[in-house]
């Protein structure tokens, strides 16, 4: 069952969108070269709970860390490490989840090391944060999971890429996730409507090269199987009478 969530929930999941908001600007001097992926995971944990939320990926299915940080090839989940240093080029995309009083909100970014990135890294992650602008506004009373599915989709094809497909957005409020499952391309058949209440994790992951991925003996980090770059972008979005309010940003 797809949950409608109250005012007063709503207001618990925006709560801990805020802190993702200001994470971002808090993890920007840390995205430099030579910064170990574990430093980003300190500066987030940190943050995280002075602002009064809890890292709602740590210890989830026995995730180790705060952030999942993914980096080039590695579409998500991938696990911070000491001995993982960033280097300029990269193109690393940052997922986290914070708690704020039993309710969850859910973001990705992805980011560009160096001054001078290449532009295939620029134009797909520009392509893959489009995405999730047209899944965005797609979330309207009257529309249904497909539409989302279908602007993610076109975007991303459009532009010569391609869109995960063994991976999905989801629900989110209680759980990290919930139903609905939100694909990145379109299936035949009759999906959700949409209705106010519902609270979305929106989330494009498109990669430069084919579509399929594989998964690494950790448990954890998914990678193109072709080694292809890979971007990721995502929001908690919730469905209102009128205009999708991002509670993420």
């Amino acid at each position: 069952m797809i949950a409608i969530r109250e005012p007063w929930e709503i207001d618990r999941i925006r709560a801990g969108g805020r802190i993702i908001a200001d994470l971002w600007e808090e993890l920007r001097p840390a995205l430099a070269e030579g910064v170990s992926t574990a430093e980003l995971d300190r500066v987030a944990d940190c943050f995280i709970r002075r602002a009064g939320g809890t890292p709602a990926f740590k210890g989830y299915r026995g995730y180790p860390a705060t952030l999942c940080v993914s980096i080039n090839h590695e579409v998500v989940h991938g696990i911070p490490s000491p001995k993982r240093f960033l280097q300029d080029g990269d193109l690393v995309g940052i997922d986290v989840g914070v708690e704020v009083e039993g309710y969850i909100a859910d973001a990705a970014r992805s980011f560009l090391i160096g001054p001078a990135p290449a532009p295939l890294a620029l134009k797909l992650s520009a392509v893959a944060r489009q995405a999730l602008e047209r899944a965005v506004e797609a979330a309207r009373p009257g529309n249904r999971v497909a539409d989302l599915s279908r602007a993610i989709q076109r975007t991303a094809e459009e532009a010569g890429f391609s869109v995960v497909r063994q991976l999905c957005g989801h629900g989110v409020g209680k759980a990290l996730h919930e139903e609905p499952e939100i694909p990145n391309f379109h299936k035949p058949g009759i999906t959700p409507a949409l209705k106010p209440g519902m609270v979305l994790a929106v989330e494009p992951m498109v990669n430069a090269g084919g579509w399929r991925v594989d998964f690494l003996p950790d448990g954890w980090t998914v990678v193109t199987a072709d080694g292809s770059l890979s971007a990721h972008f995502e929001d908690t979005v919730v469905v209102t009478e009128d205009q999708p309010l991002v509670a993420t940003r």
